[in-house]
């Protein structure tokens, strides 16, 4: 079979797809446009569909015609489905104007997917095992990947997968049609923290008789900085980025609360464990040195996203028999996003893998990078990007045949 050249007779009607998807984005675990235009597309091909009953995603299994009756191999290809809170201003004639935007490329993502059972469907006698297609919501903070195998995704095809595999386009730094991966930790583990100081108000020329909140927020904040250079190993790094802070509503009233809010990212478990021994203790010891009381949460977003060895190499074999030794880049570093992709390759051996989707006509070092409103993805990926899904189903069952 040869995929690649499948798939571009595919690229006119994928282009299509994606753009009807980018124009109506939906947010959070209930997507129910993107719902129906999924069901639409993977209409009249041999699939075992069915829907999520706490969220709106869509599962579809592929049995194959050479799998092995007795324990087939079951390989998982994850799709996200979700859109970001942004206010689209990227000028493009499909553009979002609902408030939201698919400023994470999601949209070529289902599309890819679908593109990718299309491909699979056409081949399906010669399959030696079964696919699952995770169409998932909920990626952007809303553990939609969490909520998915809670229903049961990994063993949708009647037993546990047993190979797992995701593609995320990138906007900017990388060069279009470049994949990229690496061994281990791809992705960094993400964390809330939400704090609340509990002081007792006052007037602000008379602090002595009050309970400032302020002063000891501030050095809970400034502490987690000097937290992170004297707790972890600077080769395995913890970020603490503060991105709200709250006080009062006028400078001459001490307030009774203060409230800050950080995401923190760790790229090890081990990182990500000491965290939760670690900052607690520390916000609640700073606000007694200052007699206050103080409400803490915190807890793990997602973990870090760590992609299996043998699963990696075997990726970077395939994309470059498929597109070329030059399609393929390994990352330097983990990238310091974060991906709930990682419950998946947790409980399932996988690999997480990039795809340069800038436009062709951009810098990629300059181009918007993807969360932004300006961020925009060149939908000619469309094809290679399905052709990867379908290849590295159809090569892992082959492998694990042999």
């Amino acid at each position: 079979m040869n995929l690649k050249e499948d798939a571009q007779s595919l690229q006119e009607d994928l282009v299509q797809v994606r753009r009807s998807l980018h124009r109506e984005p939906e947010i959070g675990l209930q997507l129910p446009r993107t719902q129906e235009r999924v069901l639409k597309e993977l209409q009249g091909l041999p699939l075992e569909v069915s829907v999520g009953k706490d969220t709106t995603s869509v599962t579809a299994v592929l049995r194959g015609g050479a799998r092995s009756d007795a324990n087939p191999t079951t390989v998982l290809l994850r799709g996200d489905m979700d859109a970001l809170p942004v206010d689209e201003l990227t000028g493009l004639d499909f553009a979002a104007e609902n408030g939201a935007m698919h400023a994470c490329g999601h949209d070529l993502h289902t599309t890819a997917l679908i593109g990718g059972a299309r491909l699979l469907s056409q081949h399906r006698d010669a399959l030696k095992g079964d696919v699952v297609f995770m169409f998932q919501p909920g990626e952007e903070g809303h553990d939609g990947a969490g909520v998915m195998i809670a229903e049961g995704v990994l063993d949708a095809a009647g037993k546990r997968a047993d190979f797992a595999y995701g593609l995320h386009v990138i906007s900017n730094q990388s060069p279009q049609g470049v994949f990229a991966s690496r061994p281990q930790t791809v992705m960094s583990a993400a964390h809330n923290l939400d704090v609340t100081v509990l002081g007792a108000g006052g007037h602000g020329s008379a602090p002595h008789g009050a309970k400032d909140p302020v002063p000891a927020a501030a050095e809970m904040i400034t502490a987690l900085q000097t937290m992170v250079t004297r707790v972890f190993n600077i080769f395995d790094p913890v970020v603490v980025t503060v991105g709200y802070l709250r006080a009062g509503s006028i400078r001459n009233v001490i307030p009774d609360t203060a409230t800050f809010q950080a995401t923190v990212r760790a790229f090890s478990n081990d990182a990500s464990e000491r965290l939760h021994e670690v900052i607690p203790p520390l916000i609640r010891g700073i606000a007694a040195a200052h007699g206050l009381d103080v409400d803490v949460r915190f807890e793990v977003q997602y973990p870090a996203t760590i992609n299996d060895v043998d699963e990696v190499a075997f990726s970077q074999q395939l994309i470059q028999a498929l597109m070329g030794e030059e399609r393929y880049a390994e990352l330097p570093q983990p990238v310091s996003g974060s991906e709930d992709f990682s419950r998946v390759i947790a409980e399932v051996p996988g690999a997480f893998i990039f795809l340069g989707a800038c436009m062709a006509d951009a810098d990629p070092h300059k181009a918007a990078m993807n969360h932004s409103p300006r961020a925009q993805f060149d939908d000619h990926v469309l094809a290679d990007a399905a052709a990867v899904y379908a290849a590295l189903a159809v090569a892992r069952l082959d492998k694990a045949s042999q």
